[in-house]
């Protein structure tokens, strides 16, 4: 099937269609690598944003849910990667080459049309020349038909003189002479102009009309083309993308909220026993006295259960102190690691200066020995500097260890008491507020029992939580209050700090 011969303002309109589908196909695509672009653009903002950075959150991130989170945008980074390739192909595979096809089909088009104008224009001109000598034939037909008349005329007066007629039959033949070189002009340019007309319609517009056909049908098949390439890369990056949302799925499935408890126990486990019941206050048989008698200060604030108090976050100390046990027998395990490492590096450093020492001697010309003697003692006071911080860590944590197995023993005996302090412990007036204490230094827990017999003394049980009013000024005893109001001295060695 072929597109015809005389259907050319209809052509034009429809490969110039066609050409404007193509440009707006490539706008579309172009538009669509931009969406994809900026939802690649989001996607990774995304994933910037909620993906965890410091100390807190690696720690954090040792539980299975906080990984998996983590796992989860790292996957949905990679998604967003995805995305960008799909943007980056569409404009390379798509839009740059359509672009390009589109610029030749643009050029091709434009000289058939412009073949055709040509055509059109010679055909035009020809059918002119016809024209133009059909009238001059008809001109010239007419004044031979006049002269002819005329000089029958003129034969046929009896007064005209035999010049005159021949004259009049001269002009006549003439003119007829002239009115037959017209119409064999004519009848020439008839001929010509019909075999031009001819070639025109059954051969140089259908040829013409042809090519145009070919290039929109190439047009067509190239933007058929256009089309799949729309979902072949898409498809391309499937199975990256399926591999992301499996790795989601992954991380979701990995989640151990059992695992996540346990970690959590061991992270945060403090080591502290629960506290002991709290004692009934008999006011029935009137406010017990105290037995301290070291000061006339009376104390001012009864010491709150702990449980309730409000909790001031603790001054950070070298040893870890600040710390609950377990907790701090954790600190202190890394610290020694920590050293540890340090120490193994300025020992192998100490090695090598000594071997290099060695060199020196046996080989002067390489360097002289006396220079390594300053690297030599400073990496030697460094070793010692660190053994001993490794050794102050272990005594810190051997007592811990001691502390904590004292207390876990059932049949562990306290240790030794100092005598009772003189008869400068303080007395507590029977009108004594105990509303409050200004002078609390500290809270502490009870490990062994004491029974306070002697006058300034104070009983305790194990578990018992007491707020310091004097620290022990190294006689071996120290001034505490209960929770109650109860207050008195009691052995330094038989508690331990909160």
């Amino acid at each position: 099937n072929e597109w015809g011969h005389d259907q050319y303002d209809v052509i034009d309109k429809h490969t110039q269609s066609g050409l404007d589908l193509v440009e707006r196909y490539i706008k579309f695509v172009k538009e669509r690598g931009e969406i994809e672009q900026n939802y690649a653009k989001q996607l990774r903002n995304l994933t910037k944003k909620y993906t965890k950075r410091g100390s807190k959150e690696e720690q954090e991130c040792k539980f299975s849910n906080h990984a998996s989170f983590q796992d989860i945008l790292n996957e949905l980074n990679d998604y967003a990667g995805q995305r960008e390739v799909v943007a980056e192909s569409m404009m390379t595979s798509i839009c740059v080459e359509l672009t390009k096809f589109i610029q030749e089909i643009k050029q091709e088009r434009k000289t058939h049309l412009s073949d055709v104008k040509k055509s059109q224009q010679t055909l035009e001109s020809s059918f002119k020349q016809l024209e133009s000598t059909k009238k001059r034939f008809a001109k010239e037909w007419g004044e031979a038909e006049k002269a002819t008349q005329q000089a029958e005329k003129t034969e046929n007066d009896l007064n005209a003189t035999r010049l005159d007629v021949e004259k009049a039959k001269h002009y006549a033949h003439s003119r007829t002479h002239v009115a037959e070189e017209s119409r064999s002009d004519y009848a020439a340019q008839l001929q010509k102009y019909n075999k031009e007309q001819n070639y025109y319609y059954y051969t140089d517009i259908p040829q013409i009309f042809n090519k145009l056909q070919d290039m929109d049908e190439r047009r067509i098949r190239r933007l058929a083309e256009g089309y799949c390439q729309f979902s072949d890369i898409e498809k391309k990056v499937l199975p990256i993308i399926t591999k992301c949302l499996e790795g989601i799925t992954a991380a979701g499935t990995r989640i151990n909220a059992n695992q996540d408890s346990i970690l959590f126990i061991e992270q945060h486990k403090s080591g502290f026993e629960r506290p002991a019941d709290v004692e009934f206050e008999d006011y029935s048989h009137g406010i017990k006295p105290a037995t301290s008698e070291s000061t006339l200060n009376p104390p001012k604030a009864k010491a709150k259960l702990w449980i309730f108090s409000k909790k001031h976050k603790p001054v950070e100390s070298e040893d870890f102190s600040h710390l609950p046990p377990e907790q701090r027998k954790k600190k202190l395990q890394a610290k020694i690691d920590e050293i540890t490492k340090e120490l193994q590096k300025a020992q192998d450093s100490s090695e090598a200066l000594e071997k290099m020492k060695v060199v020196y001697a046996n080989n002067p010309g390489l360097g002289d020995p006396s220079s390594l003697e300053p690297s030599i003692s400073e990496t030697a006071q460094k070793i010692s500097k660190l053994r001993g911080e490794i050794t102050k860590y272990e005594v810190c944590t051997s007592i811990l260890l001691c502390l904590s197995y004292s207390v876990s023993t059932e049949e562990s005996e306290p240790p030794e008491f100092p005598d009772p302090p003189e008869e400068s412990t303080p007395t507590v007036s029977l009108y004594t507020d105990f509303s409050e204490f200004d002078d609390v230094c500290g809270q502490y827990r009870v490990l062994y029992a004491f029974d306070g017999k002697d006058e300034g003394t104070l009983s305790i049980n194990p578990g018992e939580q007491l707020s310091a009013i004097e620290e022990d000024q190294g006689d071996g005893w120290m001034r505490v209050v209960k929770a109650n109001g109860d207050e008195g001295y009691i052995p330094s060695s038989y508690v331990q700090p909160l």
